[in-house]
């Protein structure tokens, strides 16, 4: 037998290996030039900003057929390429980057395949209501300020082509039900009835950059009310003649999405593009009613608590009526919601090694959108909290709704991966609902252990609210799938959870022309909570709840398989996180 000495080994291995890491060197390389060369196409094409921390664009996107279908084919020539480069021989970091990729881009093709972008407008949303949004973003240079005149001019043109998609889903009966359109024209006629200088549009210009000279700050305001005048305003006129003219009056008056043309498809790809999973609509509906089961359970148990002495029911109308749980003012429910995101700042090194380097402010949410928004939304720099009709914005209910919207929830993780320039920008600018909802709700539920629910009532709450997500996946799935009515589904939120009638009819609405989307909270949560209770049996003492929660935060948002699959590798290591000097 020849017996090789060990440097002979050494150079042995180091010749059957080099060609293995020239592989995957040549696979990464493949990899990062192909999202990395599509990101910037996506940045550039969208005219979009999905950070809001670059500059502001000159101009809207292009929404007219030629373009979508360019969009179709370019998706379509990306999927072929990264379906050509050996998944095999990709680094472990590139493999995370790949699993995350890959379904984003499968989702765009979809979206383009099923020509979503032909229901531009909702119940919840709108493109319209989605520029208030760069109205109040931070402007950071003159250049800013200008770019914004300059996308203001480009509104009648992105309007037209805009309108001539919803004539084209109109067309096929591919619209939102009429019974969710009805009243929504108020964000229209907030800008139709307004003064140029009262205008959302005109909110940059009302305190601008001091280092612009004040001289040059006069002729852009001066320019911006043109504009408004000019092209915003008449643009608004014709979508409002539009949308009540023609569009609602026309909308289908089916509810569900399997209605919808190849409907079956559709609702099955938004449930795999919001969920993250391939689950069929009935196991997500069976899975609701035994998670409803189970929380209605420690709901009976915590209203005893309380010392109430009637039934479920009559506790419901209680906490629905009695004063004690509003607040009188929408300076007073600001001010609480700002206590409460001040107390977990003084738990959050308990809880997190890593922080965000950004805050954010609370405020209401714009008084165009709050009659029909819901109770709060949060992301980078802010937590907006509808402070609109008072007597349905129950104060039982405002610590899990803090924590879920600022932070350690989406005012929290949001910036945190815009902050880890150690990932692609496709995971730094991205959000997966399934990832960020289900993270957000697991705050909520976090705040148990956290010590922020003071009295029975707010555990009541953050158990309706809980109870409320479950009941999603029973609402949605029974809306879209299981022939319910609107009617139904505002009974079954009503008998099962805590949340004010009025908010209830906005969330269903919601549901009705969202589909799926409201499915990826719950089950989102569930991932995380099943992570951490199988990283917390299998590491024992070991286990460190910070060194878990930077775990799942530097991964960005991901799909739901990815997360699992870090917690696996996570324990395997024997629970180190990302941030060991942090731990």
């Amino acid at each position: 037998m020849r017996v090789i000495g060990s440097a002979a080994v050494a150079a042995a291995l180091l010749l059957s290996i080099a060609p293995i890491r020239a592989a995957e060197q040549s696979a990464d390389a493949r990899l990062r030039a192909l999202y990395t060369s599509e990101w910037s196409w996506r940045e550039a094409t969208f005219a979009d900003d999905e950070g809001g921390n670059r500059p502001i664009v000159d101009h809207l996107p292009k929404v007219d057929p030629a373009t979508q279908a360019m969009r179709l084919a370019y998706w379509q020539k990306v999927m072929k390429e990264l379906d050509g480069i050996p998944y095999a021989q990709l680094s472990p970091k590139e493999q995370v980057n790949y699993d995350v990729y890959k379904p984003q881009i499968e989702n765009l093709i979809a979206d383009q395949q099923f020509r979503e972008y032909e229901m531009p407008a909702n119940s919840d949303s709108s493109f319209w209501t989605d520029l208030g949004y760069t109205a109040r973003r931070p402007f950071k240079s003159l250049q800013d300020y200008k770019n914004w005149i300059a996308q203001m001019r480009d509104i009648p043109r992105y309007f037209s082509e805009q309108i001539a998609e919803m004539r084209a889903g109109e067309a096929r009966g591919f619209t939102p039900p009429k019974v969710t359109l009805e009243g929504r024209d108020s964000s229209i006629t907030a800008v139709t009835k307004a003064l140029p200088e009262d205008s959302l549009f005109y909110t940059p210009f009302k305190q601008m950059l001091p280092s612009i000279p004040a001289a040059e700050q006069a002729s852009l305001r001066a320019e911006a009310v043109k504009v408004i005048h000019d092209d915003v305003q008449p643009a608004y006129a014709e979508l409002l003649k539009f949308w009540d003219g023609e569009y609602v009056p026309h909308a289908r008056t089916t509810l569900a999405a399997v209605d919808l043309p190849d409907g079956k498809a559709f609702y099955r790809q938004q449930l795999r593009e919001y969920t993250t999973l391939d689950l069929s609509p009935d196991a997500i509906h069976k899975i609701g009613l035994s998670e409803v089961a189970k929380l209605h359970a420690q709901m009976l148990d915590v209203m005893k608590q309380t010392g109430f002495k009637g039934d479920f029911p009559a506790f419901l109308h209680f906490l629905r009526t009695d004063p004690r749980f509003y607040a009188k003012t929408p300076q007073e429910l600001l001010d609480d919601a700002a206590w409460i995101a001040k107390e977990f700042d003084g738990k959050a090194s308990t809880y997190f090694g890593l922080l965000p380097r950004a805050r954010f402010a609370i405020k209401p949410v714009p008084a165009d959108l709050a009659p029909f928004y819901t109770s709060g939304r949060g992301g980078p720099g802010v937590f907006l909290l509808n402070t609109y009709d008072l007597p349905h914005r129950p104060l039982y209910d405002l610590t899990a709704l803090t924590l879920h919207e600022s932070a350690p929830g989406h005012a929290f993780q949001i910036p945190l991966a815009m902050e880890d320039k150690s990932l692609p920008d496709f995971r730094r600018y991205t959000y997966i609902s399934a990832y960020g909802e289900g993270w957000a709700l697991y705050c909520e539920w976090l705040g148990q252990e956290m010590g922020m629910y003071k009295t029975p009532y707010d555990r009541f709450g953050m158990l309706g609210w809980q109870i409320w997500r479950a009941a999603r996946l029973v609402v949605d799935t029974g809306i879209h799938s299981e022939g319910w009515t609107r009617a139904q589904a505002i009974q079954y939120l009503h008998d099962y959870t805590a949340l004010p009638d009025h908010e209830i009819e906005t969330e269903v609405d919601r549901y009705i022309t969202w589909p799926g989307q409201a499915d990826s909270y719950y089950l989102g949560e569930m991932a995380i909570r099943e992570a951490r209770a199988k990283a917390e049996k299998a590491l024992g003492p070991k286990f460190n709840i910070r060194a878990f929660h930077d775990t799942v935060l530097q991964l960005g948002s991901v799909p739901l398989p990815v997360l699992t699959k870090r917690i696996d590798a996570f324990i395997a290591d024997g629970g180190k996180g990302p941030y060991p000097d942090l731990e």
